[in-house]
């Protein structure tokens, strides 16, 4: 369990006191570690991520929709879905340290957990529906700004640097490809790592946890060259 000074030091990389610190450890709570608990069972994250999942989604398409007054509705709900998708949320959870701080169980630790997408992402969100339930909106909204729809551009061009890649070769008429080259370590805790041929030329080699991020490093590499040469 936490010492109350482990979660002070949460409190500062997030930005925000909790007045019921409860809510924060609640957050921070797997299933798994929740169903270990033979007496005095801890409440699991999962209420709160529901929750906070709504907050995000009302808050960053009021974003989008004050900061973007000429976009589309098409454009908005595909730049919010770049946005607050399972690898962004991910991204934004790993600046914050937050997987060092959940709270899982034995098995759920053993087999990588703390590093899975789909867990720091749901915590981020349940972090979310605290603040909002602890401070409100006007808190929430305040930590969805700074730590998820901040720095735009760079984030976009990451998060959708595939498709963006896969339309640029197309407008040239020229074939992009992805070839897995290795993939080291247990199988809780792989790393792949793919080479992106562009028209059979070898460009650029990406690192993820999945196939999918890793040929999304390797295509926001080979932008970030072109970007570099212009």
């Amino acid at each position: 369990m936490y010492k109350q000074e482990e979660l002070k030091k949460l409190e500062g990389k997030i930005g925000y006191e909790f007045k019921k610190k409860e809510l924060l450890l609640q957050a921070l709570t797997h299933s798994s570690f929740s169903n270990e608990q033979k007496i005095n069972k801890f409440k699991d994250y999962e209420r709160l991520e529901f929750l906070g999942d709504a907050v995000l989604e009302l808050l960053s398409s009021r974003f989008f929709f004050d900061t973007y007054p000429e976009m589309s509705e098409g454009e908005m709900t595909r730049l919010r879905s770049s946005m607050v998708c399972e690898p962004a949320l991910a991204f934004c959870a790993r600046e914050l340290s937050l997987g060092a701080y959940i709270l899982l169980g034995k098995g759920e630790e053993a087999t990588g957990g703390r590093k899975r997408d789909s867990i720091i992402s749901d915590v981020m969100e349940a972090v979310i529906g605290a603040i909002y339930l602890d401070g409100g909106i006007k808190e929430a909204d305040q930590f969805i700004k700074k730590y998820i729809l901040s720095d735009l551009e760079n984030k976009q061009l990451f998060y959708d640097s595939k498709t963006l890649l896969q339309e640029k070769m197309q407008k040239q008429g020229r074939t992009i490809t992805y070839e897995l080259v290795s993939e080291t370590g247990p199988d809780h805790d792989k790393v792949f790592t793919v080479e992106i041929r562009i028209d059979g030329k070898a460009t650029a080699r990406g690192e993820g946890r999945n196939k999918k991020s890793a040929q999304q490093q390797a295509a926001y590499q080979v932008l970030l060259a072109e970007m570099s040469e212009k």
